[in-house]
């Protein structure tokens, strides 16, 4: 290839995730994680965990697993779920626009703190681990800072 041709030749861009796009990919990937529980808690069937100090099933079947007979698994489908829909309409209309990012905050905030509650449930209570529940709380929280960020920025824009 002559020089000439890769001068005028435009430069191809480069990829990049934004933090919308990665809030995005930890809701997808949460929403695995919370489908596999939520699937577990409906056929009642074991899970897959690894030895040590782990024991899934003590965890996902103790009195902590439901709140009000709904199973937490449930709750975090339905949280990632909403976080997910209301990052996705954000753009979408002059409501959203303005309101969406305190929403997704106001959940993800909650959801957040009741997440560190069940890490201390798992510790200290059952001193049972569950590593799919831990994967959901570490996810969630990578989460819950990417949108504490984006309301951060929102804030002082």
């Amino acid at each position: 290839m002559s020089d000439s041709a890769s001068a005028s030749a435009p430069p191809k861009p480069r990829a990049r995730v934004n933090i919308r796009t990665a809030q995005l990919l930890l809701v997808v990937f949460g929403l695995g994680v919370s489908g596999y529980l939520s699937y577990l808690k409906l056929t009642q069937a074991a899970a897959v965990c690894v030895d040590g100090p782990f024991n899934c099933n003590v965890v996902l079947n103790s009195q902590y697993s439901e709140l009000g007979n709904i199973p937490i698994a449930y709750l975090g489908f339905a949280v990632y779920a909403a976080i997910g829909l209301l990052t996705l309409l954000e753009r979408r209309s002059a409501f959203f626009r303005q309101n969406a990012g305190l929403i997704v905050f106001g959940i993800a905030l909650f959801a957040w703190l009741f997440s560190m509650w069940l890490v201390y449930v798992q510790a200290v209570l059952l001193q049972a681990l569950c590593p799919w529940c831990l994967s959901h709380e570490a996810n969630f929280t990578l989460l819950f800072l990417l949108i504490s960020y984006r309301m951060y920025r929102e804030f002082s824009a």
